[in-house]
């Protein structure tokens, strides 16, 4: 993704992978392949790899600096947690584009996490000495904390969720006294805050950039794939609550459409921003051209 500027913010993202990830069918329990093949072939072709037949999928993080914080939302899948495949794919691109931003870990003041997923939460911590200590020394952590709690109560009671979050990627920060536990409506000031949108996960929410009369938000995994913004009925095989979730994405696309709110999905391709427009046959998605 090419940088964007939202007034005096600017966004720009460090990608750990990215490329042909999983089939439609695999991944929307409602999926219907002639209606997602008349989508896919009126969409940009980045999203979709017709070699393989799967979807192409994107991990990023991305890295919002205000005239006030350098801030990161969503860190990745992170190293060292031996993930199975097909999590297992390297790192070090990660690292390399961190680094390529001129960044060193110190830098960072805030940490927002959308959800406690494992690829969006993995670069939190890293193993030093054995022990899972905070990534960013300087950082205060921003959790949901009715997500938090859902983690920590399911970790309890031995359902050890998708990669253990919460002892990896989450109590290790509230240990170290890095987190902020935070309810629905927290503002880090007038120019970031959050909106909840549960339903992938028990408190999802998005994050929102607002500077010099335009805005900008980071949706999280309110939406895998552009599939999504024209049928928001699919809801995907990883989602906490189907039902909520797709109820939460028509919300918001409703909310956007047609106005100049710039989207940034953690796991779109390519330009990755975009805007969403409405039509008599729902919406669409539309990358913002460089």
């Amino acid at each position: 993704m090419q940088e964007l500027r939202i007034g005096d913010v600017t966004i720009t993202s460090i990608v750990e992978r990215d490329g042909p990830w999983r089939t439609p069918d695999s991944m929307f329990p409602a999926y219907d392949p002639i209606i997602g093949a008349r989508h896919l072939a009126e969409m940009d072709p980045v999203v979709f790899d017709q070699a393989s037949g799967r979807m192409v999928i994107t991990y990023q993080t991305f890295v919002i600096r205000t005239p006030k914080h350098t801030i990161l939302v969503d860190t990745c899948t992170g190293e060292d947690k031996g993930y199975p495949p097909p999590m297992d794919f390297p790192k070090q691109p990660w690292l390399d584009g961190f680094a390529a931003a001129g960044l060193r870990f110190e830098d960072i003041d805030y940490v927002f996490c959308t959800h406690l997923h494992i690829d969006h939460c993995g670069w939190n911590t890293r193993l030093v000495n054995g022990r899972w200590v905070p990534t960013f020394p300087r950082a205060k952590y921003v959790f949901h904390k009715g997500e938090y709690a859902a983690w920590e109560e399911a970790t309890a009671r031995g359902a050890q969720p998708p990669g253990n979050v919460w002892t990896y990627n989450c109590e290790p920060v509230v240990a170290a006294g890095q987190a902020l536990l935070v309810d629905d409506d927290f503002s880090l000031d007038d120019t970031v805050w959050l909106s909840p949108t549960p339903g992938h996960s028990p408190c999802h929410c998005c994050v929102n950039i607002s500077s010099g009369g335009q805005r900008a938000v980071v949706t999280g995994d309110l939406m895998h794939h552009a599939l999504q913004v024209r049928e928001p009925g699919w809801s995907t095989i990883f989602d906490w609550d189907a039902k909520q979730a797709a109820e939460s994405r028509r919300g918001f696309l409703a909310e956007v459409a047609e106005t100049p709110v710039v989207v940034l999905p953690i796991h779109f391709p390519g330009a990755t921003a975009g805007r969403v427009s409405a039509g008599a046959d729902g919406f669409r998605y539309n990358f913002l051209k460089p």
